[in-house]
């Protein structure tokens, strides 16, 4: 219900400073929606996150219709005490996450004000404000947890996949050295293990991987990451699907997606995952099966997935350079690090051509 006759409910000069109230909030919400939606557009490229905010704000736009017009013809900004009120934090946001976090404060904020005082003319309006409000408390949320999953990934230039059967050394030392050598991710895939032996495994290999920043993913169990305390959980495409296992482990855990075609990458991209994992890039040791897609895959990809790409499929420092142009923000690797006599020193090399 819009407030065509809010100013019923007053008298004198009080109708006008009450509608200013109500203006001065419908704009700060329109502002803060407009902020998480461009968010979930071009930072996230997330439709559904992009058009819940814009959901709400025509929600909002329409159970204010009749206030903001009025509301508007009695603004005053150059009057307006508050106009030069202003703190250091305002002036200053660290990251794209403080920024989202900031506009849905804001939002709350807004919006409480707008319910409160709705409530003198219209409860039925106060009472869309006030679902609207829980609304945007779980659009902030739901923005802001999948800002910090996507930017741990963003960051993550080595990926390495580990499998006791296919190592040179012992996993654990190889796990030891290469994060040493400072390697970004680490994945442990292990395909043949009783959960008991792979929840041991696990556990120790995370607890390695916490005491460095290292982040950890295990391949295919969600309810292993959940229970080792992992950073997430790498699905392919036979496993279960990224929502089902986001009901798993929550919504602060990274899910990534395997993808080896034009069909699959469009089906992942619908999914919404963290991450994409693109490839084979080249003829894999470790999955020879698996058809080469070369780099125009990685361009595929990019052009269709905005956040991280993970190339992977015989990868190699002499070719992660090239990986990297092509549009992949990183390169994962497996047989070329297990099976080498220093593990250490091949992920140094990849770094230095990642970040070349």
């Amino acid at each position: 219900m819009a407030l065509n006759h809010a100013v019923a409910s007053y008298n004198g000069v009080m109708d006008s400073q009450v509608l200013r109230l109500l203006d001065a909030n419908f704009n700060r919400s329109r502002e803060a929606l407009r902020v998480l939606e461009d968010a979930g557009r071009f930072i996230l490229d997330d439709s559904a996150l992009s058009e819940a905010a814009k959901a709400l704000r025509h929600e909002l736009c329409q159970v204010m219709a009749g206030a903001a017009a009025e509301g508007a013809a009695w603004r005053d900004t150059p009057g307006d005490v508050g106009t030069s009120i202003a703190t250091v934090a305002e002036g200053r946001r660290e990251d794209v996450q403080a920024v989202v976090s900031a506009a849905g404060k804001r939002l709350s904020e807004a919006l409480r004000c707008l319910e409160e005082y709705m409530k003198i003319s219209s409860s039925e309006a106060a009472g869309k404000i006030e679902q609207i409000r829980y609304r945007g408390y779980e659009l902030e949320k739901q923005l802001v947890t999948r800002l910090e999953r996507v930017g741990k990934m963003a960051g993550v230039g080595v990926y390495v996949l580990l499998t006791t059967s296919m190592c040179y050394h012992p996993v654990m030392k190889i796990a030891k050295e290469i994060v040493e050598a400072g390697v970004d991710c680490i994945q442990l895939r292990e395909k043949d293990r009783n959960d008991r032996d792979l929840v041991g495994l696990a556990q120790d290999m995370g607890d390695l991987c916490r005491s460095r920043g290292t982040l950890f993913i295990v391949n295919d169990r969600p309810d292993v990451a959940l229970a080792v305390g992992a950073d997430g959980v790498h699905l392919g495409q036979e496993d279960m699907p990224v929502a089902a296992a986001r009901k798993v482990l929550g919504g602060r855990k990274i899910v990534g997606v395997s993808t080896h075609n034009a069909k699959e990458l469009e089906a992942a991209v619908a999914e919404r995952p963290d991450y994409l994992a693109v490839g084979a890039i080249y003829r894999s040791r470790t999955k020879s099966s698996v058809s080469v897609v070369g780099l125009e895959y990685i361009r595929q990809a990019r052009e269709a997935y905005g956040g991280p790409i993970i190339a992977i499929g015989g990868i190699g420092p002499d070719t992660a350079a090239e990986v990297i142009a092509a549009g992949a923000t990183g390169v994962a690797v497996s047989h070329a690090v297990m099976g080498d006599l220093a593990p250490g020193l091949v992920v140094e090399k990849l770094k230095k051509a990642v970040m070349a």
